[in-house]
Order: C-alpha cells, then structure tokens, then sequence
C-alpha cells in the first residue's frame, strides 16, 4: 500500500515563501506521475501542479504559474511544491496524490490519481 505523507505547511506573510514536501513509501515512486491539489473551505478541490514520473513534464495552474514551482528526487521518494509570493487566496490544505500510470493528459484531474495524502495546511496572511 503506497503512504504520502506531506510536510511543510505552516503560516506565512502574504509575498513570503514555503516548500511543501510529499514524502512516498509502499510503492515504486519513481513510476508514479505526481501531482499537487488545494481545497479551502467551502470549495472543491483543485488542481495546482502535477510533474510526470521523469520529471520531463509539467503543468501548472494559471494562478499559479511562475510563483508554484513542482520538483521531485526520486531518490528520495519525495516530490516538492516550491510556493514563492504567496498571496491570501493561496489559504488551503494541500494535498499530494500520485498515479500509478506515470504521467497523462488528464494530470489536472482528480479521478486520475489513485493514492493521496493527508494534507498540509497553507495560511497565507494579508
């Protein structure tokens, strides 16, 4: 059974910077297509980041596009989501979720994922 356990949330001034790391144990990460996903109350959750097994391939969300930054070592079963000028509506639980058929166009939804985290929450204050 593949576990993901995420790290890095925490409290951060609007502007400021946190790396969030996804650390994968169980299964053969390096196979693993690995994406990013966000949910703050009240709404659904969504798509932030996703980076195929070799790390050759990415896609980011619009809002997040050249502030987010998605990174992995699979030497460490880890993949990482540099989050850089962070602002308010960046408030959420991150979660981290891994598919098993290593990379796709569907990365950006959430049925193509077949293991997830428990998540880390993100507050971003104005």
């Amino acid at each position: 059974q593949v576990q993901l356990v995420e790290s890095g949330g925490g409290l951060v001034q609007a502007g400021g910077s946190l790396r969030l790391s996804c650390e994968a144990s169980g299964g053969t990460f390096s196979s693993y297509g690995m994406g990013w996903f966000r949910q703050s109350p009240g709404k659904e959750r969504e798509f932030v980041a996703a980076i195929s097994w070799s790390g050759g391939n990415k896609y980011y969300r619009n809002s997040v596009k050249g502030r987010f930054t998605i990174s992995r070592d699979n030497a460490k079963n880890t993949v990482y989501l540099q989050m850089n000028s962070l602002k308010p509506e960046d408030t959420a639980v991150y979660y981290c979720a891994a598919d098993r058929g290593g990379w796709s166009s569907s990365m950006k939804t959430i049925n193509e994922y077949d293991y997830w985290g428990q998540g880390t929450q993100v507050t971003v204050s104005s």
